[in-house]
């Protein structure tokens, strides 16, 4: 928990250095892939079988959660692109961020914001595991048209930077847990260490554009970050779901795992670098906005949170 609540800070200071000292990163580009790994594994260290046996619990609100995730945030991604009349590099980058699946900080977040915990910890698993169709799918379909968009090797990729290191993490955490008990409450710091770094070579390999696309591209994520929170709080609300539900929604659908869509485009659309910068600002904005709303709910009082029947 205090790892995911220095995370923004430690980003901030990270996109800071490299900005004033870009020649420090920016060769690690090739590091970016084996980062993100390690914070797939990471995540699956905290997961155990029942997490995925709870999708059976609750089945509607997990489609729920699933459809917001991967119908709204890219369309919502799109229609921010279009209207801020975004470049065709940070276009891209921007619905790349849109159709990756739920962050794994919003885990903690729920927590702090008083949500509901298991059905963060089950949105997160089941929206990963579905990235390997779902994010290639939808990216094709919003830009396709715009850019190649090589769908099979995408899913490849996602299934070897993702759903592997994820699986390896819940078998090493279902046999080894007691083994590495010690060793699991430093796997938080080396995932925010990890993503962190990510951000870093982002930014400096970007260093001489950045100032050229600040303002669209600070907006657009915004935009972005503002309408998934909002559709996931809102819908929760219009199917008279309780309190801890709509803010776990919110919750799920506005944080996304922006280091994939880091790796997503760097990867497919190297010959447009600034598709990476919409996910490396992401990390930073989301993780800020959700410790926002976590201080917010979890100010009022527990009479005000309903419990679940």
């Amino acid at each position: 928990m205090i790892a995911s609540m220095l995370f923004p800070t430690g980003a901030v200071l990270i996109a800071l250095f490299s900005w004033y000292l870009p020649a420090v990163l920016n060769p690690y580009g090739e590091a970016i892939v084996p980062l993100l790994a390690i914070v797939m594994f990471g995540m699956g260290m905290t997961l155990r079988p029942e997490n995925f046996l709870d999708v059976c619990k609750r089945p509607g609100l997990i489609l729920l959660g699933i459809c917001l995730q991967y119908i709204f945030m890219p369309m919502i991604a799109f229609v921010v692109a279009s209207l801020l009349g975004l470049n065709k590099a940070l276009f891209v980058g921007l619905v790349v961020v849109g159709s990756c699946p739920g962050g794994t900080a919003s885990n903690v977040i729920c927590y702090l914001a008083r949500g509901d915990v298991a059905l963060s910890i089950t949105l997160t698993t089941v929206s990963t595991l579905l990235a390997v169709f779902l994010t290639p799918f939808m990216t094709w379909l919003y830009i396709g048209e715009m850019v190649p968009v090589p769908v099979i090797d995408m899913m490849l990729d996602i299934l070897l930077i993702i759903i592997l290191p994820v699986a390896a993490g819940v078998l090493v955490n279902l046999y080894f847990a007691k083994y590495l008990r010690r060793l699991k409450h430093y796997f938080p710091f080396i995932s925010v260490a990890a993503i962190i770094g990510i951000i870093g070579i982002i930014v400096a390999q970007n260093h001489d554009q950045i100032p050229l696309v600040a303002l669209p591209l600070l907006t657009a994520v915004f935009w972005l970050n503002l309408g998934g929170l909002a559709s996931g709080y809102f819908f929760g609300r219009i199917f008279r779901l309780d309190e801890r539900i709509c803010r776990t929604l919110a919750i799920e659908v506005g944080m996304q795992n922006s280091g994939l869509g880091v790796v997503l485009a760097g990867t497919y659309f190297p010959n447009l670098p600034l598709a990476t910068l919409p996910g490396a600002i992401f990390s930073i904005w989301h993780n800020i906005t959700g410790s926002i709303l976590a201080g917010y709910w979890s100010s009022k009082t527990e009479g005000e949170v309903q419990t679940e029947v």
